[in-house]
């Protein structure tokens, strides 16, 4: 594609639009404007005509996957391959998706002479997580006397994975990930005598007969005693609920983005982006994935195996415990394109796929909102399924307002007064769910947002110390 440049327009009103109101009104000199007229005619012709090759030899390449995080800088490598070697000047545009902003869509910048290979760094903030495509580069070369732009688009094949932002929580957590004893902050005492079989031995006075392992005491005449030890490898599953109720927004935050675009070979220019503020809103499913992913560090610190399990009106995704790095991968390749979906949860087969599905016991750490009424009951009804072969975590974060009356001091108007009972009426109803779910074992929490992770992870320390599972 050719397009006119602004120095052809300035030519054009500089040499025509003049010549032509003198030709018209001096007939005299109606040759002459002819004359030049037509020269600039003839040179733009001839412009256009030998700029249709500046864009000749020129390849671009992208990345094939680029792996970024939420709210954090990123960067995403151009190659430019120039087959001539010499100095090109070219514009260079990339359509970014609204949820990855860059300050500048196009960039002008210089390939330099006797260099093969160039290098364009781009940086840009993504702002929400997800997996978005790249399909084109646009480039833009001037003919030689500069009166055309010639434009070309150069199709590329590039995915930018957005994961969650994990830094925040992990540095609220980094004691956690120091490594500096078994458990948790530090080494911490073990409640019990443990699970698993170890190992037999002979009988010392002061154990209990119910550690005595009576068909060994039998074979060979003698009391034996089993030995137990605590388990390292339990079975710890999140179970996020992708539904409408997650669909719901949270408090938003003011991010500041900065990008900065360079030519690392050469002497290409540079361009410097301003900085600017971009207001996002998390929902609740955000909240609930970045707290999954932290906790499935924890039990990877742990030694435990973590799996996963999303649902909404449906099982979503199902990934079976187990641990290492590439699992963990795996979960978070599960996660980072998890939307929220405008459906209500169906926990009656939630319920009975884990019943089907998981034989052996296992931590349930749930992530979900009950305070619709109709869905609390329905969760506990189905509960019954699953409650007695697993232990059961409910979480949900505290709903704005819901808090007892006269929490508030600061009650000035009528209206203030309304909201404040209609929050102490739904902070009364989950009180009576945490009573109703606590008679048949199942622990359930309200976390604020603010330290989500941090509390599910105490939690789960918790459950360990206590070997509860």
């Amino acid at each position: 594609m050719i397009a006119p440049r602004s120095r052809l327009l300035f030519w054009v009103a500089a040499v025509v639009l003049p010549f032509a109101l003198l030709g018209a009104v001096e007939p005299a000199a109606l040759s002459i404007s002819f004359a030049l007229i037509g020269a600039l005619v003839l040179l733009a012709i001839a412009d256009a005509i030998s700029g249709r090759n500046s864009l000749a030899g020129i390849s671009v390449e992208l990345p094939g996957v680029v792996r970024t995080s939420k709210d954090r800088e990123a960067t995403l490598e151009i190659w430019f391959q120039n087959r001539s070697q010499t100095r090109r000047d070219l514009r260079v545009g990339i359509a970014f998706p609204r949820e990855i902003p860059a300050v500048q869509e196009e960039l002008e910048v210089s390939l330099p002479a006797e260099t093969e290979w160039s290098r364009l760094a781009w940086r840009c903030t993504p702002v929400k997580r997800g997996n978005y495509r790249l399909d084109a580069v646009y480039l833009e070369g001037r003919s030689s006397l500069g009166f055309w732009a010639i434009r070309k688009k150069v199709a590329a094949q590039s995915e930018i994975r957005v994961y969650p932002n994990l830094l925040t929580e992990r540095k609220n957590l980094a004691a956690l990930f120091l490594n500096r004893g078994a458990f948790g902050l530090h080494a911490q005492r073990q409640v019990g005598k443990g699970r698993d079989f170890e190992k037999l031995r002979e009988y010392v006075p002061g154990d209990g007969f119910d550690e005595i392992h009576w068909k060994a005491t039998a074979r060979r005449g003698r009391p034996i005693t089993k030995v137990f030890q605590i388990e390292r490898t339990q079975e710890v599953y999140v179970v996020v609920d992708a539904s409408r109720l997650s669909a719901r927004t949270i408090a938003g935050k003011l991010s500041v983005v900065s990008s900065q675009w360079s030519v690392a070979d050469g002497p290409g220019p540079a361009a410097k982006a301003t900085d600017y503020g971009l207001l996002t809103t998390d929902s609740i499913l955000e909240r609930f994935v970045t707290a999954a992913l932290v906790l499935g560090l924890a039990a990877e610190q742990q030694g435990d195996l973590f799996g996963l399990l999303t649902f909404s009106n449906k099982v979503e995704k199902f990934v079976r415990a187990k641990n290492g790095q590439a699992h963990y991968n795996a979960c978070r390749d599960a996660l980072y394109t998890l939307q929220p979906r405008t459906v209500t949860p169906d926990f009656d087969e939630l319920c009975t796929f884990i019943r089907l599905r998981m034989r052996r016991r296992a931590l349930l750490i749930f992530l979900t909102s009950l305070d619709d009424r109709a869905l609390a009951e329905s969760f506990v009804r189905n509960l019954e399924l699953i409650r007695r072969q697993h232990l059961v975590l409910v979480n949900m974060l505290q709903p704005p307002g819901v808090t007892p009356v006269f929490t508030n001091p600061n009650v000035a108007t009528l209206d203030e007064m309304y909201q404040h009972l209609g929050g102490h009426l739904l902070w009364h109803d989950l009180r009576e769910l945490e009573k109703l779910l606590q008679r048949r074992g199942v622990q359930f929490s309200l976390l604020k947002n603010e330290r989500l992770s941090a509390e599910l992870v105490s939690k789960y320390l918790n459950v360990k110390q206590r070997q509860l599972i």
